[in-house]
């Protein structure tokens, strides 16, 4: 039986990290996390200012493939995988691939690998522009609401559905 204060500590430790990984990673019908896009390739990609749309995500490929929290993950190139490998809590999107504004406020909704940004270099993804256009008016303080909420969605269902605006049968490429 573990003490009070061991479950207490594992708690407050939870916080203090702002744990974006509750759960088991989130895949669509691709199979895949990420959608089966490359998480690596993301660093590679010039962030533009906010306001303006990113350049789209890079589709992995069906025979690179890593294993991580419960997911299996495509990347362009063995170089990516390998990089992924090493510490893929660097390159996984928080909050389980789910999109953060909907975390933030108290939701688990399907993310589109296209609407990304890169903050104090964690990966977090959105789910339709006009979201993306809510998020970005104070990112900050929507990630500091959606580290709240995310250890109490860790049980909740994700919503049903598809994310707008996005077709996953982009990634992976290759052979099915």
């Amino acid at each position: 039986m573990l003490s009070k204060q061991f479950v207490l500590t594992g708690a407050f430790l939870a916080m203090l990290t702002g744990s974006a990984f509750a759960g088991p990673q989130f895949v669509d019908e691709s199979g895949f996390a990420a959608s089966g896009f490359d998480v690596v390739e993301y660093r590679n990609l010039k962030q533009v200012p906010v306001g303006q749309p990113q350049p789209q995500a890079v589709p992995g490929k069906q025979n690179i493939v890593a294993d991580y929290n419960g997911a299996k993950w495509a990347f362009a190139n063995e170089a990516n995988r390998d990089l992924f490998s090493k510490d893929p809590a660097k390159y996984a999107p928080v909050f389980d691939g789910h999109c953060a504004y909907g975390v933030s406020v108290g939701g688990k909704v399907q993310a589109n690998p296209h609407l990304w940004r890169i903050v104090d270099d964690k990966l977090y993804l959105n789910i339709t522009r006009n979201v993306v256009g809510d998020w970005e008016e104070d990112i900050t303080g929507n990630i500091s609401k959606a580290n709240s909420n995310w250890t109490g969605l860790e049980a909740k269902q994700q919503a049903t559905g598809n994310a707008p605006e996005f077709d996953s049968s982009g990634a992976p490429v290759g052979q099915r």
